[in-house]
């Protein structure tokens, strides 16, 4: 989780770095990073969440329905994980756009939960 806290960093920082040279796009870039921010504390929340309903299955506790929370948290992770592994690639401001529009041509979804707005769901 901290390589992929370190690669996020990295890219809003090349982000940064090109939109201080256009004035218009740093309102944009505040409200990426506001809803960047609100997203990856989400994750968080519901990665700690995930753990707590894994330990309980191993006592044998866990309902099917928290075994079904978890293991679409777990999903989310293996998404994150893939769009961390895309950030690294060169021009991923314009690769993953690209990609993300074509996943959802396809009918595959690689945004994780957290960060889609309710009206992509």
């Amino acid at each position: 989780m901290i390589l992929f806290k370190w690669i996020i960093d990295l890219y809003l920082a090349l982000i940064l770095l090109l939109a201080s040279k256009k004035k218009g796009m740093l309102k944009r870039i505040r409200k990426a990073l506001v809803s960047l921010k609100e997203g990856l504390s989400q994750e968080g929340v519901e990665t700690r969440e995930m753990f707590q309903i894994y330990s309980r299955y191993t006592q044998g506790k866990a309902t099917k329905k928290e075994m079904k929370v978890a293991n679409e948290q777990l999903r989310d992770i293996v998404k994150s994980l893939g769009l961390g592994v895309l950030l690294v690639l060169p021009f991923a401001p314009l690769t993953l756009p690209i990609i993300v529009k074509l996943g959802k041509r396809f009918g595959v979804d690689i945004i994780p939960s957290s960060f889609k707005k309710p009206e992509d769901d």
